[in-house]
């Protein structure tokens, strides 16, 4: 599933691709893609609408339009791609937008998993989904005090994951984050101290400011509407990995949360452990 620093590559292509330009009209061939409103009401609201900008809140794209924000999550499998209107149709083109200058911006999606909310500007932060998601991982009130608040007692693998938290860190992140923090997976969020959580916030930041960097992580299909492939695998340090690269232990594959999940067991002691070392 594209992450932050994947769904920021998209949206950073898509920009120089398609602002400025005028959907005449929206076609929709699969209708659950389209969560909100009814495929009629969005097919009508979105013509002759402007990209006047995109942006991204966690996951989701956000197409700023002169009336409404178009949000689209990409799941799986999802991808953009820009075709003339005049070529043929490809299969798992689901959704398309009819631009004035006989382009198209073509919604690919295999699983057919990815969502579409077409809301008003006045409300859109208000409504769901936007108004479930938590802070922004460069967000200045994103402190400890506010994680040890919002942390259940859940493994701290399960609580990055939660987008309610922190948004845009999936399950390949989460790993590198810990894995560079030095804490066992399995840990109760709740058991983390204030310095545990300053060291997640700063490492969440650094791997996803690397992976930014990198156009994002290419394990599966994922690729930006440009047809680019993350490169930023190539520096994972523990997920998929062997052997730990730091004191080169093996690597321990177990699920959390239903998550596969990498870690090393001498660098990421459980917390009772590395709390009696202190």
């Amino acid at each position: 599933m594209p992450e932050l620093p994947e769904v920021e590559t998209v949206k950073n292509t898509l920009i120089k691709e398609v602002k400025d330009k005028i959907i005449v009209s929206a076609s929709v061939y699969w209708e659950n893609i389209i969560a909100y409103p009814s495929v009629k009401e969005f097919e009508r609201k979105i013509r002759n609408q402007k990209i006047n900008d995109i942006l991204r809140r966690g996951k989701w794209l956000m197409f700023e339009l002169d009336d409404y924000y178009l949000l689209s999550h990409l799941r799986m499998e999802g991808k953009y791609f820009i075709r003339q209107s005049d070529e043929p149709i490809e299969k798992h083109q689901h959704v398309i937008f009819h631009f004035s200058d006989g382009t198209d911006l073509r919604y690919h999606d295999t699983r057919k998993f990815g969502k579409m909310y077409l809301l008003s500007k006045e409300n859109a932060f208000n409504e769901k989904p936007l108004s479930e998601l938590g802070l922004e991982p460069w967000d200045k009130k994103l402190t400890p005090e506010y994680l040890k608040k919002k942390f259940h007692k859940k493994p701290i693998k399960t609580e990055l994951l939660d987008q309610t938290i922190i948004v845009g860190i999936g399950n390949i992140y989460a790993d590198e984050i810990l894995f560079l923090s030095k804490i066992n997976p399995k840990t109760l969020a709740t058991d983390l101290t204030a310095e545990d959580c300053q060291k997640i916030i700063d490492f969440t930041k650094q791997v996803l400011e690397k992976a930014i960097e990198y156009g994002g992580t290419t394990v599966k299909s994922y690729e930006s509407s440009e047809g680019v492939h993350g490169r930023f695998q190539q520096h994972l340090l523990v997920h998929t990995k062997e052997e730990c690269p730091i004191c080169h232990s093996k690597i321990i594959k177990i699920t959390v949360g239903g998550r596969g999940t990498y870690y090393c067991e001498n660098c990421q002691k459980e917390w009772y452990s590395w709390k009696k070392l202190k």
